[in-house]
């Protein structure tokens, strides 16, 4: 896991984008421990409470850009995996932000997954 944690600090990923990534996955999955640590990450990088309120409506807002609706189309799909990664979701994603970005968030959005998983299994509770 660490070796992924260093694989994405080396990536093009925005900070912004990890932490969408990271905070809609922990959303999706049910992680209080991710989501509690995600959320004041995100605060401390600049992210509004606005948009940290709204984040699991991101579709029914104006208030991210079409890269960001295009990063968590792309997380939530990889995160509900047994439904497939849509094709109309990955082009979408490539042709806004490239193949190389798209792949780098789709191992920023497996690695936050894998985190959940441990998370939620070893019963990680926020401070």
């Amino acid at each position: 896991m660490m070796a992924l944690e260093k694989y994405l600090a080396s990536t093009q990923l925005t900070r912004g984008h990890k932490d969408l990534i990271k905070i809609r996955a922990s959303q999706i999955n049910g992680c209080a421990f991710c989501l509690d640590m995600h959320t004041r990450e995100a605060r401390q990088h600049g992210e509004t409470e606005q948009r940290l309120y709204v984040l699991s409506a991101w579709r029914d807002t104006t208030l991210f850009t079409p890269e960001e609706q295009a990063i968590l189309a792309l997380t939530e799909e990889v995160t509900h995996i047994s439904q497939h990664v849509s094709d109309a979701t990955y082009e979408r994603a490539v042709a806004l932000l490239g193949e190389k970005y798209v792949a780098q968030a789709i191992m920023a959005a497996i690695t936050i997954n894998a985190w959940n998983r441990i998370g939620i299994s070893t019963r990680l509770m926020p401070a």
